[in-house]
């Protein structure tokens, strides 16, 4: 996904030790939530990317690219396999534990290359499975890499000194660094192990910079000291850690001599997140209407620069729309790969653009995104003109974006034929597309609802509890603190149980900036994780939410998406009613509504949960 976080696709020349190549060797390497006003090159004012803005001079620097959609997942699969993500199966964001992944009848560039002899690599986030590291699912080894250090999701503890890397399937523990550099380096290192007579290669780098939880390191956070603002200062920092990454890797091939025999690109996997306040995640979309998770052009538009010396103008701006998947089409173009035959191929071949010529699409551009605003779910862009619809298909905004790329003009009045022509097209390629995967799954084993493990037992310094799992309940000034390394759940066992009731608490996070941040009072029958619901605040999302069971079922009862600081104060006050199956909750005057499960007869246990994080609560009488 172009607008997947920086996708960097190189096209690398063989090591000087190695002699001269004919075939190109090919980088992709992809940044996380970065925005199309992220860079300098860019136009950003403040934020420092030297190497990237020096990349700029050195290739071709495209104005409208795109990412596949305008979430993770689904446009990283989208990039790997030049479908657009309701063809391929990833059509959504997978968390951590789902039954959803890319699948092994899908077929990717990696595999492809590697069948032509080539070496392969990836570093950094993958988030193409929900059961990381696990024989359930495939792993990147299964789509064509022979070495690999990923994480599933998002490094963590933050982006610096993170703990969840795994290699080649063996987790690697702590590592010391940010993870940008640290996925750069496991690539160099690759590179340098590879004998003098290996063959051409194909590497991946995609970065957790700067997507949450930011974690910067102080010599990166050293040019924004002017800054008043900690988490500005820590976003902008986060985005030049990427820079120096990506410098770091531009520096090796220099060094081992690739560089005449490389194609680069960098990209991203969709544009920045939230409201632009939301934690440490400060992104610019360069003035585009709409952010990450939008169709708007500020969810999809995305940095996206190509180098290729002998190929590529060097400093040469181009104005052509392109999208990540085009990025699989290119490489099988450059190689002289044959596109598969037996399935749609959404992406088109680049290589016209190094010329100065143009490109003919097949397939028009397209995005459909679950977590995009209901009236604004899908999107089609054909030419100049793009046409913007409701989830149903039943209401459309039609926008030129050669003339008006902030979308503030809706044309549907102004251009009656333009807009019922563009609407039918988009309907009918909409249903298209969903009938090209009716059965993603079908031979996959059904989904299962996941049942939440038991969490270990923790430790009660107050002495209120029944039950604490999983983490340390302390008291603190007005009421008390849950603290963890995972989920942690504290609960109290009323005298008498309850049918009905309202509950008022207060809360807040008590953790430094950029880390996880969450805060939820609960209420079981049972005191058992898997059956415990929990109502509060993912300050860390930006969302209140209503679950039960784990931290995976987040939202399985009910959220909404909020505006607030991090380091704000909560005031929580819900009402249960066990034989009406209803809880109506009120988080600093935003609403929550959920229905209660039919097997929730009583409620016995209140208490408080957390996840990987501490937080204060106080009951309100």
């Amino acid at each position: 996904m172009l607008r997947l976080a920086l996708l960097s696709f190189v096209l690398l020349t063989g090591h000087l030790a190695h002699g001269a190549q004919s075939t190109p060797n090919f980088i992709v390497f992809l940044t996380d939530d970065l925005g199309w006003g992220d860079l300098g090159c860019q136009g950003h004012p403040e934020i420092k990317t030297p190497h990237l803005d020096e990349f700029a001079t050195q290739g071709m620097r495209f104005t409208q690219c795109y990412s596949a959609c305008s979430v993770c997942s689904p446009s990283r699969s989208s990039i790997l396999t030049g479908r657009t993500p309701y063809r391929n199966g990833v059509w959504r964001w997978i968390p951590e534990g789902s039954e959803y992944h890319l699948r092994t009848s899908e077929i990717t560039i990696a595999t492809l290359l590697k069948q032509r002899g080539y070496g392969t690599c990836h570093a950094g986030k993958w988030h193409l499975n929900g059961k990381f590291n696990s024989p359930d699912q495939p792993q990147p080894d299964d789509h064509g890499y022979d070495h690999w250090l990923a994480t599933q999701n998002n490094a963590a503890p933050n982006h610096l000194n993170p703990t969840n890397y795994v290699r080649n399937r063996e987790p690697v523990g702590p590592m010391q660094g940010p993870s940008a550099i640290l996925a750069v380096s496991e690539a160099i290192e690759w590179l340098k192990s590879r004998p003098a007579d290996a063959p051409p290669f194909f590497i991946t780098v995609w970065t957790h910079e700067p997507h949450l939880p930011i974690e910067s390191a102080p010599e990166y956070m050293a040019p924004y000291q002017h800054l008043d603002d900690p988490d500005l200062r820590q976003h902008h920092g986060n985005v030049t850690q990427m820079d120096a990454a990506f410098g770091k890797l531009m520096s090796a091939v220099d060094e081992f001599g690739f560089r005449e025999n490389t194609c680069v690109f960098f990209t991203s996997d969709n544009g920045p997140e939230g409201n632009g306040l939301k934690g440490r995640t400060r992104g610019s979309t360069g003035g585009l209407r709409g952010r990450k998770r939008h169709t708007h052009e500020g969810g999809i538009r995305v940095p996206g620069m190509i180098r290729w010396p002998g190929h590529v103008e060097p400093g040469s701006v181009c104005e052509t729309p392109v999208i990540g998947s085009d990025i699989f089409s290119t490489i099988c173009d450059i190689v002289d790969v044959p596109l598969p035959a037996d399935r749609i191929i959404d992406g088109t071949s680049l290589v016209p653009l190094f010329a100065g010529q143009g490109i003919e699409r097949a397939e028009p551009l397209y995005w459909r995104n679950h977590l995009a605003p209901s009236q604004y779910k899908v999107a089609l862009r054909i030419g100049d003109y793009k046409i913007v619809g409701s989830d149903d298909l039943t209401k459309f905004e039609l926008y030129n974006i050669a003339d008006d790329w902030q979308e503030t003009t809706d044309l549907a009045e102004q251009q009656p034929e333009r807009f019922a022509a563009l609407r039918q097209q988009l309907i009918d390629y909409d249903a298209s597309v969903l009938a090209d995967g009716p059965d993603w799954w079908k031979h996959e084993a059904p989904p299962k609802r996941k049942v939440s493990a038991e969490l270990a037992p923790g430790k009660d310094e107050t002495g209120q509890f029944a039950v604490v799992r999983g983490g340390t309940v302390t008291k603190v000034d007005g009421g008390i603190e849950l603290t963890g390394q995972g989920e942690c759940l504290a609960l109290e066992k009323l005298a008498e149980p309850i049918r009905e009731g309202t509950f008022r608490v207060r809360y807040q996070s008590t953790v430094s900036s950029g880390r996880t941040r969450n805060a939820l009072f609960c209420f079981a029958q049972e005191p058992s994780n898997a059956g415990t619901i929990k109502v509060g605040t993912a300050i860390g999302l930006g969302q209140h939410v209503a679950f039960q069971g784990d931290w995976s079922q987040l939202g399985n009862l009910a959220k909404v998406n909020a505006d607030f600081r991090p380091t704000d104060d909560f005031e929580l006050e819900v009402t249960i009613n066990c034989a009406e199956h209803t809880l109506t909750a009120t988080i600093n005057g935003d609403k929550l509504t959920a229905t209660l499960p039919n097997n929730l007869k009583q409620i016995e246990y209140v208490g408080y949960y957390t996840k990987q994080t501490s937080s204060r609560f106080e009951r309100v009488e």
